[in-house]
């Protein structure tokens, strides 16, 4: 039970101080979150009360279930935007339609969840590289923060996630602009900025979220600013998600997406904090507790969540210890929708777009570029793909292209790997690249010593073999013996045995001995069980390349421990 339900393990140990730590954070997270829960809320398309009910029953079952006792869950801007743009390209019919879906994707990527845990998949986030992450992040960030302008500037906007769409759209409407609502959304983002950077533990959006509602109710009723009207009254009811059969197929790829960023979001973020606790974060128990938050609450009419950057950092500096804090958190909410949600009446919505403007704004990476620049040419262009096409062709193509580019620089990088001309530095035992050590190097002109940084599989062998002759050709028929320098391969497939094969076969009638140094044990248990290591022979495998070299130069035969430890221990002895 304690591996599904961490809760078990945690509760029991809960001290008086630890009990009044969670309590100041969880206290200090609801009332962040009740402002930010409704800006994401409208940022997703939705009513804000709905941001209400997203910060409500997923943080409960986390906290059960999540294996990061700091980790806030709710509503997310990232999130928000993906549900907004893929939902819009499914041109629903109306605001009904839209809630149903919205709710039953919460559904549908809980359950992808849940399933990739149970298959032990938490690893997929990997191929999520960081210059894809940066890229897409901050392209995301861009977007969202634009696609705020219709609130912010009370002009009526077509929905988008392009941003020359926007801009264009900017320009055309701009005559349109209603200038106290930008006066108060602007004012806004300008307090949002001072109060953090003044003390960032002071909740600055609830405090903006009060002084504009009560200067609108009383000072600015008929200024004719938009704002957030009537919020439904008590918690959400149960129920079942409701779709059309034929529009699962549709929302199928939009599920897929959300429940692999929601899952890189809240990894990454658990990962930050877990560097400073004494706990470890079980990845797959945190697709399974992230895709049960998302599907219970999903009974409850929550929108698709996950762990948020900026909440669970507040949650850390407030002290929370366990997930107590989030349950704390979730009450605030829940009493919130009980007794406060008259408050929220006259909350202006150019206040929110504030709220998500300055939230989003620290998404945009600027060190990652300027990194990259400086130390890989070839990951700044994958950042830079990843960004322009989450930019202008569209969120979900921004993930996914970005990804595939990505791994098809791994592929490319693995077809093409370095291959090294070594030689023995003077008065040592090193054996270096010839090309960086040049001066100081030993060379022989009836030796070739050659390290492939690679595996030798199917995609890069003939290059292999193209590589090795190259070089053997330079020595103008003067070769003796050919050492490769095999640590840094930990594979080879069929395809590359094949091809040694034909190595050994080719250099054999040209008189060439061909020795093997250091290969791993696994590799050396392919060579034995494919038939190569006997076409090589077993006392031409050594344990490194120093003991190659010196049986190149007197032949010292090895003794009995130094042929095991050649041989990786297999019992066959070749000769």
């Amino acid at each position: 039970m304690k591996e599904y339900f961490p809760i078990f393990e945690w509760f029991p140990k809960l001290s008086k101080k630890s009990v009044q730590n969670d309590l100041i954070a969880g206290l200090t997270v609801g009332v962040m979150l009740v402002p930010q829960g409704m800006a994401y809320a409208l940022l997703a398309g939705l009513p804000p009360v709905f941001g209400l009910y997203a910060a409500l029953v997923p943080q409960i079952i986390y906290a059960m279930m999540g294996t990061s006792r700091q980790l806030s869950m709710g509503p997310v801007a990232m999130d928000s935007l993906l549900v907004a743009s893929g939902l819009a390209a499914l041109n629903l019919s109306g605001i009904d339609e839209y809630l149903s879906m919205a709710i039953f994707l919460a559904f549908f990527m809980g359950l992808i969840q849940i399933i990739l845990g149970l298959l032990r998949m938490g690893f997929v986030v990997n191929f999520l590289s960081k210059p894809v992450i940066s890229g897409f992040t901050s392209a995301a960030a861009i977007i969202i923060g634009l696609s705020q302008l219709k609130h912010l500037l009370g002009v009526s906007f077509e929905s988008s996630n392009k941003i020359h769409l926007i801009i264009l759209e900017f320009f055309e409407k701009v005559s349109q602009i209603h200038f106290i609502t930008l006066l108060i959304g602007m004012t806004g983002i300008i307090l949002l900025v001072f109060i953090k950077k003044l003390n960032p533990s002071i909740p600055g959006a609830l405090i903006v979220v009060i002084a504009s509602s009560f200067s609108i109710k009383y000072f600015g009723d008929e200024l004719g600013v938009s704002i957030v009207g009537l919020v439904p009254e008590g918690l959400p009811s149960f129920r079942f998600p409701e779709i059309e059969i034929s529009n699962i197929s549709k929302i199928f790829p939009l599920a897929l997406t959300l429940s692999l960023i929601a899952f890189m979001e809240a990894i990454s973020v658990a990962k930050a904090i877990e560097e400073k606790k004494d706990y470890a974060i079980k990845p797959n128990q945190e697709l399974i507790a992230l895709g049960t938050s998302n599907i219970i609450g999903s009974l409850f009419q929550s929108y698709p969540t996950t762990g948020g950057f900026s909440r669970t950092a507040v949650n850390d500096q407030a002290g929370a210890k366990t997930g107590l804090a989030s349950i704390i958190s979730a009450l605030v909410v829940g009493l919130t929708l009980l007794f406060l949600t008259p408050l929220f009446y006259y909350l202006p919505n150019t206040i929110l777009a504030s709220i998500i403007m300055v939230a989003v704004f620290n998404l945009i990476d600027f060190k990652t570029p300027r990194k990259l620049l400086k130390s890989s040419k070839s990951e700044f262009y994958v950042l830079l793909f990843t960004f322009f096409i989450t930019l202008f062709i569209g969120i979900k193509e921004g993930i996914i292209l970005g990804v595939l580019i990505s791994l098809l620089l791994l592929v490319y990088r693995s077809t093409q790997p370095h291959v090294a001309v070594l030689g023995k530095i003077r008065g040592t035992n090193y054996f270096k690249d010839v090309d960086r050590f040049n001066d100081e190097i030993e060379t022989y002109e009836n030796l070739l010593l050659v390290r492939f940084d690679e595996q030798i599989y199917f995609g890069n062998c003939q290059f292999f073999k193209e590589q090795l002759f190259e070089r053997i050709d330079q020595k103008k028929g003067k070769l003796n013996v050919v050492i490769l320098s095999s640590g840094g391969i930990n594979y080879i497939d069929s395809s590359g045995m094949k091809i040694l094969n034909e190595i050994i076969s080719t250099l054999k009638s040209k008189n060439i001995r061909f020795y093997m140094a250091g290969a791993i044990g696994p590799v050396m248990d392919s060579l034995f069980k494919s038939g190569v290591a006997k076409a090589i022979g077993g006392h031409h495998f050594f344990a490194n390349t120093q003991q190659a070299f010196l049986y190149f130069l007197n032949k010292n035969p090895k003794n009995k421990i130094e042929k095991k430890i050649s041989l990786q221990a297999n019992k066959e002895i070749l000769e």
